[in-house]
């Protein structure tokens, strides 16, 4: 057995028997192959469940224009395990999309763990990172919704940790990566090898699939007067050698006009022949029909039969024809012969298994296609698929075997820039270019979703998602989450504020010569922050400001534009219900409660309230059919470690 850390041994004496026997479980059930880290395992039990975290609303900081009655848009001050935390008791399963640029682990004190900055020779940087990602993304996956999905930036070095701990946190739900080339300049190290790129892990709940983008119809043509109608040719090709794929390696032939068109050697049919299966098989009948029943689509015959092949026309001048095999290589030689009409590359070689074929026969110019009807064509087929790699903004990409969607980015340099035109300064560290956040949200997001950004730095994911509500007429709604980075130098930094906050207010209200941003297109935002009480003194501590805040975040999904005020306050109403708040329950509030039901057209009223049993006994005794709840009980919803229920 391995010798316990130190630290564990010095407090072992001071353990519980549950704790004790947890450490023991998770020594005997621990897997020796795959992802492990070193963690203090009941601290990491405590701090899961330590505390209640409660919002403040801060209206001075928060930007609330004129008509707005309740902000969509959060941005969330603090730890942001803490955030999360809290949003995990306002809004489980509510978050479709969530895009995060953590910290990279690279050494140069670039983030804080445990109040300590991890620098390159801590002995458990890599655990203490993993620890400190886990924590989150085990609270961000409660957040998503059943077609949510995840979108992780992550440079080269730490790629492979993080999708291990990514697959250990979110099982199965793994999508891909895409690649984001960060400067066109190489930082060559002495190895001569540069380090320019960066990914995105996609991870997803079930029934997620990116926007793509619809196909283009003018594609689709009917030159041939085919009375299935329009068309499109896709390629009958595929990147395999001859000599690894024999049985997609042959001659085809148009069988109206007869010419012969040879396959490329180097770039195989797609589509096998039942002319060279049977001849690999030697006359096995069962063994044919064996290879035909496994093979996942058509035979080449059988798609000229059904004239899914289109031959191209050609002039009768144009098609080529040999005598003898001399002449036919003589031509060969000298560049003359059959060739790819946009590479230029020779079709034909001396050294083909199937040269003497072609002696005396019509060889056609051009490359025969695969018809792919627009009728034929489903639904969710006719969008095209998110390239893996993000180009350049003025990048020449073509793609000729598959229509893509190109996500474009500009590099890393220009998000500086960005920064400095808003805020003057370089204000941020590191930020990712707006370019690239709003590529990536525009394909994973829908005009009403919610986007969380836990990590959200300089506010960058927030004006991504302004410009996009501006380009379609869209209603996403936005929170963003993000620390003071306050050290004992600097007590008064405060980098939510001055930069994440201040960049948001500045874009909304427009900025060197571009229009700001309307209510309507989510230019508002309430500024909260985060207090956290010890779970015994909430009924104590707990301010009517406390659970104004998070009642409506819960239940309304937004936050109020001011602190409570009112003895009585109206959160959030549904279909048959009136969720509100008392701050105290008198002669006259509790009358007026009485009368909320018909005032607002409800069959019942859910009440928050100091003496909830005597609040519904007093109402119901009055015909008011009431569920009332004690202030602790809704401000502790959701933060003892449990999924969090909708009230209402």
């Amino acid at each position: 057995m391995a010798t316990p850390d130190a630290a564990l041994l010095q407090q072992i004496d001071k353990l519980s028997a549950p704790e004790l026997r947890r450490l023991l479980a998770e020594y005997l059930t621990s897997r020796k192959l795959g992802l492990t880290w070193e963690r203090d395992a009941i601290a990491h039990d405590r701090a899961l469940n330590a505390d209640v975290v409660l919002p403040r609303l801060v209206p001075e900081w928060s930007h609330t224009p004129d008509g707005c009655t309740a902000h969509r848009n959060l941005i969330i001050e603090g730890d942001n395990f803490d955030s999360l935390r809290l949003l995990r008791s306002t809004h489980a399963g509510k978050v479709r999309v969530i895009y995060i640029d953590p910290p990279y682990n690279t050494g140069n004190k670039d983030w804080v763990y445990n109040d300590n900055y991890v620098g390159a020779n801590d002995r458990w940087r890599h655990s203490q990172w993993l620890e400190f990602l886990y924590q989150r993304l085990s609270l961000a996956r409660e957040l998503l919704t059943a077609d949510g999905v995840i979108l992780v930036s992550i440079n080269d070095e730490n790629r492979s940790r993080l999708e291990l701990l990514m697959d250990e946190v979110f099982p199965g739900r793994r999508l891909g990566s895409l690649v984001w080339r960060t400067k066109d300049t190489g930082n060559d190290l002495t190895q001569r090898f540069s380090h320019v790129h960066e990914h995105v892990l996609v991870y997803a709940n079930g029934s997620f699939a990116f926007n793509g983008r619809a196909t283009d119809r003018s594609k689709f043509r009917n030159p041939d007067k085919d009375a299935r109608g329009d068309w499109s040719p896709q390629p009958l090709t595929k990147a395999h050698d001859y000599t690894v794929r024999e049985n997609t390696y042959y001659p085809i032939q148009d069988p109206d006009t007869g010419y012969w068109y040879p396959c490329d050697p180097d770039s195989v049919w797609r589509f096998a022949s039942e002319a060279v299966i049977r001849r690999l098989c030697n006359g096995d009948e069962a063994a044919v029909q064996a290879a035909l029943a496994a093979l996942r689509s058509d035979t080449m015959e059988a798609l000229i039969a059904k004239k899914l092949i289109y031959f191209p026309p050609c002039k009768q001048e144009e098609v080529m024809r040999f005598e003898t095999k001399a002449d036919l290589l003589t031509v060969i030689a000298v560049g003359k012969g059959p060739m790819l009409p946009k590479k230029k590359t020779p079709l034909l070689r001396p050294d083909l298994p199937d040269i003497d074929f072609w002696v005396d026969k019509p060889i056609a110019p051009g490359r025969p296609s695969r018809k792919e009807h627009w009728t034929a064509k489903p639904e969710a087929d006719r969008l095209a698929p998110v390239s893996s790699w993000i180009a350049g903004m003025n990048e020449d990409s073509t793609d000729e075997d598959v229509e893509l969607v190109l996500l474009r980015s500009a590099r890393g340099g220009v998000a500086t820039e960005e920064i400095k035109n808003l805020l003057g300064s370089k204000a941020f560290q590191h930020p990712k270019p707006l370019s690239l956040i709003k590529g990536l949200l525009s394909q994973a997001t829908r005009p009403g979703d919610l986007v969380l950004d836990f990590f959200a730095g300089s506010g960058t994911t927030g004006q991504a998602v302004l410009e996009l509500n501006a380009e379609d007429g869209g209603q996403r709604r936005v929170i963003l989450c993000s620390s003071t980075e306050a050290t004992t130098k600097e007590p008064d930094k405060n980098l939510c504020r001055d930069v994440c906050a201040e960049r948001l207010r500045r874009v909304i209200a427009g900025y060197a010569g571009k229009t700001g941003y309307t209510l309507a297109q989510g230019g508002e935002f309430a500024y909260v922050q985060l207090d956290k009480l010890d779970g015994a003194d909430v009924a104590l501590d707990a301010t009517a400001h406390h659970a104004a805040a998070l009642l409506s975040m819960r239940n309304a999904g937004v936050a109020p534009v001011e602190c409570a005020q009112a003895a009585i306050q109206v959160i959030a109403k549904g279909a048959d219900w009136l969720l509100v708040m008392c701050t105290q329950t008198g002669a006259e509030v509790l009358n007026a409660l009485r009368v909320l039901p018909e005032q607002h057209g409800v069959a019942r009223l859910v009440v928050v309230a100091p003496r909830p049993k005597a609040v519904a006994l007093w109402l119901a005794e009055r015909g008011v059919e009431a569920q009332a709840l004690s202030l602790r009980e809704v401000l502790t919803q959701g933060q003892d470690g449990k999924k969090a229920r909708t009230r209402g």
